[in-house]
């Protein structure tokens, strides 16, 4: 038996399928973590919140699934933002997965992103690092496109997203 695409309720496709806790899809029935709702809507600071936990947990792609929701639903000022964002998630995931030309494709393009948008007169939105983000994406993109993904360390999978003060 064939079993048709998930669809929302506007028809638009989804997959309901569960995944593993480096975003894989599982099948259909299996255990699988938690997911991230298609719904959420979090302020830019909770979504930073949220992120970060869920990096520091080794969960990037659920990571990008935050960011990518902050994405959609972002005004103009702040939309590539988080879409460079986004890709720098789906940059960790594919380290993590093993993946090393997707890896370095997605973390150098949400690193230029970042780059891009940083030339904006904008106020950068809930304590971002973002020359921080920066220089550990194309640290990590220069390492895996050197030695592949078997030196990428789980600390590496979880990058400070909020620029860290003294005693904070």
């Amino acid at each position: 038996m064939t079993r048709s695409r998930d669809r929302d309720g506007r028809g638009r496709a989804r997959n309901a399928r569960p995944r593993d806790a480096a975003g894989r899809p599982l099948p259909h029935g299996a255990p699988g973590v938690e997911r991230v709702p298609e719904d959420l809507a979090l302020s830019p600071a909770e979504t930073v919140t949220e992120a970060q936990r869920l990096l520091d947990s080794g969960r990037p792609f659920h990571a990008h699934e935050v960011l990518e929701g902050t994405w959609k639903d972002a005004d103009d000022d702040t939309r590539d933002l988080w879409r460079a964002l986004a890709q720098l998630a789906v940059g960790l995931t594919h380290a993590q997965r093993g993946n090393a030309r997707g890896a370095v494709a997605l973390l150098r393009r949400g690193a230029e992103g970042v780059r891009l948008w940083r030339v904006l007169d904008v106020a950068v939105p809930a304590g971002l690092d973002l020359d921080g983000l920066v220089a550990h994406a194309d640290a990590l993109a220069d390492d895996v496109e050197r030695d592949g993904t078997a030196a990428v360390t789980s600390a590496r999978l979880a990058p400070r997203l909020r620029v860290t003060r003294p005693g904070v």
